[in-house]
């Protein structure tokens, strides 16, 4: 009974999805968002005018005098105005370096290389078909969103495997295919400062967070498992959170998906047999890459340090995605008839690069916008105001914590990598905070909750144009309102939980960490 209550309460709340005539009012709202998201210009047009926007008020801004002191370095922080011949000549020559340099341009490509191979010859369809009549469906959505979390030790990949195979998993299960792309970009983005294990960010805040603490505590070594307990329950609070989102706020309003589902049949022996010589190659292939990383002279370790974190494998990871799709591909090809010869590889390669030809043409407007804006330095201008507006707010204790989430969460917007916005927050308010009581790690823990929970509104997130086209496979007029209406709730509900999950740690006083407590004592 109560179940049945519970599941009328979510029929009354969205009534039925996004195209009924008398939508819940938490629905109307989501919708006029994204109605008038998608009324913006195109996103490439979008891009180009959040440019010439940047343009117009870097020259205002400059005009103004509006300077900051960068807390790590004491410089002083300009804004450059770039309405200017020096502006038009970094614009005119640098254009075409934007666009090759714009980091998910290279992992895109070289990975949907591969994956070309896998999808081209059957390979991902039959797994995905394997999945349908094996795998629990009530389990389905918590273990994408597990996945997208797990991908975090894999840096980027996550954005251009994972997001786009929830999409086609959930449309295996005739789901609607953007919920299943939303659950994983929960995991992945959203998710970002959550891990069962340490992740390749990991060393590189806890670094930033150490040189700061030194300011107060000359000497003071901070590991990177200082967030390490509370990563891990951070995990699983998002996979449940996660799961619970998608299926009860954006796949109700999603609607019945108008399109095509696939239909996957049962699948026939020929195909069994591809399977496992896939999977036989599959792990070969990941046995000697592992050779490769831990034995103690493996070659795609640090030939200086050893070190696996900062080295070879880890600096062309993508390369290793690329193998790890094309080997068991070719494979799968070979058994069942799909791939005969080289024509077959390269045809199956150029079709799944067919498919990102409009997201090559996104890309460049999106790189020059990126490039324009933290060239100006109106990124860490906003950064260190919004450092200065916490400092001055006058909060203690958990307050304090919670609009130190509030503000990082506020700059992420505006600027995307967590390690450049943490180089600039991490001098002022690690060594604040420390002369409050408060560990380098509950600080890094506040930063990470509020850098996590907007990457998934933010155009400023590096893979949020390659986000838009993954959902313009299954619905042409998504734009930027879709994606911001779709993951909206994700941002509020995540932040509020994320917010009493620390509240209740900070409460408590358990640990962050491995030598990590909540209070600093000198």
């Amino acid at each position: 009974m109560e179940k049945k209550r519970r599941n009328n309460y979510f029929i009354k709340f969205f009534k039925n999805g996004k195209n009924d005539n008398n939508p819940a009012l938490t629905l109307r709202l989501l919708n006029k968002i994204e109605k008038i998201g998608n009324k913006l210009p195109h996103p490439a047009t979008l891009f180009a005018l959040l440019s010439l926007f940047t343009l117009v008020i870097s020259t205002i801004i400059h005009k103004l005098g509006i300077e900051a002191i960068h807390p790590g370095t004491g410089v002083n922080i300009k804004i450059i105005n770039l309405f200017s011949a020096e502006g038009f000549r970094f614009i005119f020559a640098n254009a075409t370096e934007n666009y090759i340099k714009f980091p998910p341009l290279g992992i895109v490509i070289v990975a949907m290389i591969g994956i070309g191979v896998a999808e081209g010859s059957g390979l991902i369809t039959a797994v995905l078909r394997h999945m349908v009549t094996a795998a629990p469906k009530r389990l389905i959505t918590a273990s994408i969103v597990a996945a997208g979390i797990l991908s975090h030790l894999a840096s980027s990949v996550g954005y251009v495997v994972l997001i786009p195979l929830g999409a086609m998993v959930f449309a295996a299960f005739k789901r609607h295919p953007i919920a299943g792309l939303a659950a994983a970009f929960c995991g992945v983005s959203a998710g970002f400062g959550a891990n069962f294990v340490i992740g390749s960010i990991d060393p590189i805040l806890a670094g930033l967070s150490e040189s700061a603490a030194n300011i107060i505590k000359p000497g003071i070594k901070l590991t990177p498992a200082i967030n390490l307990y509370f990563m891990i329950a951070s995990a699983f609070m998002i996979i449940f959170i996660g799961t619970w989102i998608t299926e009860k706020f954006v796949e109700p309003r999603l609607g019945e998906y108008e399109g095509d589902y696939e239909d996957f049949n049962r699948i026939e022996e020929h195909e069994k047999r591809g399977l496992i010589w896939a999977g036989i190659s599959l792990l070969v292939t990941i046995s000697i890459l592992s050779l490769m990383i831990v034995t103690e002279n493996g070659i795609l370790r640090n030939p200086e340090t050893g070190s696996i974190l900062n080295s070879p494998f880890m600096d062309g990871l993508i390369t290793a995605i690329f193998i790890i799709f094309f080997i068991p591909g070719l494979t799968y090809g070979i058994v069942v008839g799909t791939i005969k010869n080289d024509k077959d590889v390269i045809n199956h390669m150029t079709e799944s690069m067919k498919n990102l030809a409009s997201y090559l043409v996104l890309v460049f407007f999106a790189a020059q916008f990126v490039y324009i804006f933290n060239k100006s330095n109106l990124g860490v201008l906003i950064a260190i105001k919004g450092a200065d507006l916490l400092k001055n707010l006058g909060f203690t204790g958990i307050g304090l914590i919670i609009s130190f989430v509030l503000i990082s969460s506020i700059v992420n917007l505006f600027m995307g990598s967590a390690s450049a916005k943490w180089a600039i927050m991490a001098p002022i308010f690690v060594p604040m905070f420390m002369l409050l009581g408060y560990h380098p790690a509950l600080t890094q823990v506040a930063f990470r909750i509020g850098d996590s929970v907007t990457n998934v509104v933010t155009p400023m997130m590096s893979y949020f144009a390659l986000i838009v086209a993954f959902a313009q496979k299954y619905d042409k007029n998504a734009g930027i309102g879709t994606i911001i209406a779709t993951m909206l709730p994700y941002t509020i509900f995540l932040t509020i939980a994320w917010i009493i999950l620390l509240t209740i740690w900070m409460t408590i006083g358990i640990p962050l960490g491995i030598d990590a407590p909540i209070q600093y004592l000198p």
